[in-house]
């Protein structure tokens, strides 16, 4: 096997495969690249078993040559060492070559390595998906989708569905649902899809939601999802990102919404999210992150904080209209917080039905997006 190929060709290649390397595996040959040659172009793909990540280089695109000297063939190199030798190569193009030992030569200028690899059909196969389910949608609307619910997912094992986020496709209209079972998020998105095409409790682990919106462009260009009972792929250019998907059926959370609202306060986002942080920051000091809200007479909104040990903090937020009984309300901070900042909207509409029932933000200007709190309860 041998190849000549632009460097940052490959080193983009590693760099995007990369991400799907688990440093943690008790399979020694998932800590490596796998690399196939072919005759038109070059593979690229990693796994950690959860997440699968595949990346073909043509060997010309355009006017551009990337590879040359193509002897088809395979390996596995080591991930960790692969990405840093490649990077710091002193030339523009770079020859990779394995002998019959699997011992790997890589040459840039006057630099030479020699890495020993790995028998690539030891690697374990990608799964084979049947391409019929396929919705297409703008990558940036995707990877803002992601952004707005991949906060909520659970961070512990203790219930493993909520782990992930929750997606829906009935009537041209997608949903994506989170919830750690303190807050909850959904977003909400028109997209053009087959007709009779639908799909709903699939669960994507969050982690693997991370990574994908990492390789995702910041254009409309449109990504192919195809999505099977345990399995989701993902298109882009010319890398194919693989996700498991949880097994389980995903908690009905529409029940949890409150339908009636006793109080209702818009504000601008921006100023009530500075005021939350600046609450926040003596509160962080303690281990309840709790911020106390309430209004006042005089319809200004009153937030505070207080830690024993570290002081108190008070801030005033001047809200475009408060409407219904009057609010006493404590909650965890963070959770406002990240709300806020994956609103998109000038301005929000906050909905109290009770001190100990979950309240409501929604924004504004559109109806894609609602985040559901859970008060904390306090002795204030």
């Amino acid at each position: 096997m041998e190849f000549t190929i632009q460097r940052d060709q490959l080193t983009n290649a590693i760099n995007t495969v990369s991400k799907a390397v688990s440093s943690r595996t008790t399979i020694p040959i998932l800590t490596g690249i796998k690399i196939v040659v072919h005759e038109d172009g070059v593979t690229l793909t990693a796994s950690d078993s959860d997440v699968s990540i595949e990346q073909y280089i043509p060997m010309e695109s355009g006017e551009h040559q990337w590879i040359e000297n193509i002897t088809p063939g395979s390996i596995v190199l080591p991930s960790r060492f692969l990405g840093e030798i490649v990077r710091k190569l002193p030339g523009e193009q770079v020859t990779v070559s394995v002998n019959d030992r699997f011992i790997t030569t890589i040459s840039s200028g006057r630099s030479e390595f020699n890495l020993n690899g790995m028998n690539a059909e030891d690697y374990p196969r990608l799964p084979q998906i049947e391409e019929d389910k396929i919705l297409s949608l703008p990558a940036d609307l995707l990877k803002t989708m992601i952004r707005q619910t991949v906060f909520a997912v659970a961070t512990t094992e203790t219930r493993p569905i909520l782990t992930g986020v929750m997606w829906n496709l009935s009537d041209g209209l997608l949903s994506f649902v989170a919830t750690d079972s303190h807050r909850l998020t959904t977003r909400k998105a028109t997209v053009e899809s087959a007709s009779g095409l639908s799909f709903d409790n699939i669960i994507i682990p969050g982690k693997s939601l991370i990574e994908l919106s990492k390789i995702l462009p910041d254009d409309d260009q449109l990504v192919d999802l195809v999505i099977t009972d345990n399995q989701i792929l993902v298109k882009v250019n010319h890398v194919l990102f693989y996700s498991r998907i949880l097994d389980g059926t995903y908690p009905d959370t529409s029940r949890i919404i409150p339908q009636n609202m006793k109080t209702e306060i818009i504000l601008s986002t921006k100023e009530f999210l500075g005021a939350i942080e600046r609450a926040s920051l003596l509160a962080r000091d303690g281990k309840s992150n709790v911020v106390r809200l309430f209004t006042r007479p005089d319809g200004v909104v009153e937030l505070s904080s207080n830690t024993p040990e570290v002081g108190k903090v008070t801030e005033e937020v001047v809200p475009s209209s408060v409407d219904g009984e009057d609010v006493k309300i404590s909650f965890n901070a963070k959770y406002m917080i990240d709300a806020l900042r994956a609103v998109d909207s000038g301005e929000i509409r906050v909905e109290f039905t009770g001190a100990m029932s979950p309240f409501i933000i929604r924004p504004t200007e559109h109806d894609w997006i609602l985040h559901l709190i859970l008060p904390v309860r306090t002795n204030q």
